[in-house]
């Protein structure tokens, strides 16, 4: 059986920090590892693919910077398992702290994402190396606005949703749950692509 999170969080896992592009990052296969090493009899993760098939996601409002360089906002998804235990982390493709843009992205820093979302997953689901991403966070510079997207927030609720409904909560017990009426539910779900829109007859302007 795998560890607290508050004993995960106190191993050291600075002997096994290596550096990419002057940053820490700690390897993926050294924290399946570390799982294991720590109780954990099933650790992985597999990728996320979108509707069309891919395993990246994007926004559909293209950027274009004073070079003429475009980007979108991209992130993959992906599901980790540890022993009984899953979930869904979205994580965004950058360089650095910047965006990635068009002519470099690949299916190498696809990956990256997807190796780089699954080490920070378990970090704040069970602990092992937190620190290093508590740092990160400590240092990073102003948050960009454009990395967000509304669709990445619909699906963070459509799945807190389905997970009640999987519980065995029915629409009208979570409706109630939330004082709401279930019609209320349906329309709250419905102002994601309403303000998607919106966003985009503004950019349009």
């Amino acid at each position: 059986m795998l560890k607290s999170f508050n004993e995960m969080r106190k191993i050291d896992v600075s002997p096994y920090v290596k550096q990419r592009d002057g940053a820490d990052y700690l390897p993926w296969a050294t924290v399946v590892d570390l799982l294991h090493e720590h109780g954990a009899e099933r650790v992985f993760f597999t990728p996320i693919y979108n509707e069309n098939g891919s395993s990246l996601f994007m926004s559909e409002q293209t950027f274009t910077d004073n070079k003429c360089n475009t980007n979108r906002c991209y992130e993959v998804r992906i599901e980790v398992v540890v022993d009984d235990d899953s979930f869904i982390y979205s994580y965004p493709l950058l360089n650095g702290i910047n965006p990635v843009k068009d002519n470099s992205l690949n299916q190498n820093v696809v990956f990256k994402a997807m190796a780089r979302a699954f080490v920070k997953a378990i970090a704040l689901r069970y602990g092992l190396g937190f620190s290093l991403w508590s740092k990160d966070e400590l240092e990073a510079q102003e948050d960009d606005i454009y990395k967000h997207s509304i669709r990445s927030i619909e699906e963070r609720v459509q799945q807190a949703y389905t997970r009640l409904i999987r519980k065995g909560m029915t629409t009208k017990e979570i409706a109630a749950a939330l004082n709401k009426t279930e019609d209320e539910i349906k329309v709250l779900f419905t102002f994601f692509s309403q303000i998607d829109r919106f966003e985009q007859d503004l950019l349009k302007l």
